[in-house]
């Protein structure tokens, strides 16, 4: 049997962890019902609700998140997308977290996007929120740099830290971190 060097070791380590990490995720996540928890820290609104039950999202649930992740400015309501839904049931599943999703930003429609970058460089001309693919979340009780890497760790979209602000981007798209 070839034994490995130490960098071989911890090359091999580094790509089997995110794997592990992905695998336990895809299996919480499709096993079961699946709820989720919101408290919209603009609107004072709060949700738990179960959106998944038998193989099949349930309509008037994701109406119902819909409605939550509306653009608040605007009260304009778009589709959430549903693979965004189940990243944050991975995210519970991944942080053990008992509490909602504190929510900054759901749907974004684009003349709050455009208002929001006319006012920092931080906000992409072609936002997934505009999609319904982007949330901007924390969680109460869950440090701030744990969410980011259990967000890292699902490796199913973009990461953005915010330490500043207090939040944690994740969104649907390609992998990428910022």
């Amino acid at each position: 049997m070839k034994q490995l060097s130490r960098r071989q070791f911890v090359a091999a380590l580094a790509t089997t962890v995110p794997l592990l990490a992905e695998r336990r995720v895809l299996c919480a996540a499709s096993a079961g019902p699946r709820v989720l928890s919101f408290d919209h820290l603009h609107t004072g609104e709060r949700l738990a609700i179960e959106y998944f039950r038998d193989g099949s999202y349930l309509p008037d649930a994701l109406g119902s998140i819909n409605h939550l992740l509306r653009d608040f400015r605007t009260d304009d309501v778009h589709a959430i997308d549903a693979s965004l839904l189940d990243l944050l049931h991975a995210l519970n599943g991944v942080t053990e977290s008992h509490r909602p999703f504190q929510v900054i930003s759901g749907y974004r429609s684009p003349a709050t996007n455009q208002m929001l970058r006319s006012r920092s460089e931080g906000v992409a001309a072609h936002s997934l929120h505009m999609q319904g693919q982007a949330i901007d979340i924390r969680l109460a009780d869950v440090p701030l740099p744990r969410l980011r890497e259990a967000a890292l760790a699902i490796h199913r979209g973009g990461v953005g830290f915010y330490p500043t602000s207090n939040f944690v981007h994740v969104d649907t798209g390609r992998v990428r971190t910022w």
